[in-house]
């Protein structure tokens, strides 16, 4: 038995965007927003347009309790080789559309509450889930995001487009781009398309390339989902 595997997963990080090497305006500016959106050891990559000291820069993340794991290519992309830093590759510059419709769910969850804390109720909390709707295709170098819910495409996707949701994607007609679902590890998140001839699938971080899609889901109706091992698994479907 081989010693060394190689498992398809992505690894889910933010990518921090900044136009500015004021490392106290960019204290000022993150601290807030981690403190509310993301969890202490939130994994991010660094996007700078100008350039900056890198190793403090590094260093002031971790202390906010954010964990750098790269730069993207530009400014600072010599600095990180000359330590041995990752650098990777800048987005792709995708026009971000508009969904043709989106609607939007709030409904109340149940919470319980300890004899302790009876001196207050608790405010109701409420969970929200967005679908978005597409009617046209999503053309090359187009995408389309939803962060809290599914998005639904009723043409196709064309090759150098993406469609990325943190829950289900559903395209009724040929997926020939990136489908991304589960965006931010929804690990129950599935794909359902028509024609499958994805450049690359992904359900939580775990992914599949066009050369790996195994040959019998090519360009057929395709359900895509994680199985209890957290491999895809790709379920022709039958009408």
């Amino acid at each position: 038995m081989a010693d060394i595997r190689i498992k398809g997963k992505m690894v889910n990080a933010i990518r921090i965007h900044l136009d500015t090497n004021d490392h106290d305006a960019i204290r000022q500016q993150l601290t807030p927003m981690f403190q509310k959106a993301f969890p202490p050891g939130t994994l991010a990559v660094i996007e700078s347009t100008v350039d900056q000291e890198l190793i403090a820069l590094i260093q002031l993340l971790i202390s906010l309790e954010i964990q750098p794991i790269g730069v993207t290519e530009g400014p600072l992309s010599d600095q990180a080789r000359a330590i041995q830093f990752p650098v990777v590759p800048a987005d792709r510059n995708l026009q971000q559309v508009k969904p043709t419709r989106e609607q939007v769910v709030e409904a109340p969850v149940a919470t319980e509450q300890s004899t302790e804390d009876k001196v207050a109720p608790l405010e109701p909390a409420t969970v929200r889930h967005a679908t978005s709707y597409h009617n046209e295709i999503l053309r090359t170098g187009q995408c389309i995001v939803q962060d809290h819910g599914d998005i639904i495409i009723n043409a196709g996707i064309n090759s150098g487009s993406e469609a990325i949701a943190s829950g289900n994607i559903h395209i009724y007609g040929s997926a020939r781009g990136r489908v991304i679902a589960g965006a931010g590890g929804n690990n129950a998140a599935r794909i359902f398309c028509h024609s499958l001839e994805a450049e690359l699938v992904s359900i939580s971080g775990t992914y599949c390339v066009a050369d790996d899609i195994p040959p019998h889901v090519v360009k057929q109706p395709v359900h895509i989902y994680l199985n209890d091992q957290q491999e895809l698994v790709f379920e022709a479907l039958q009408f």
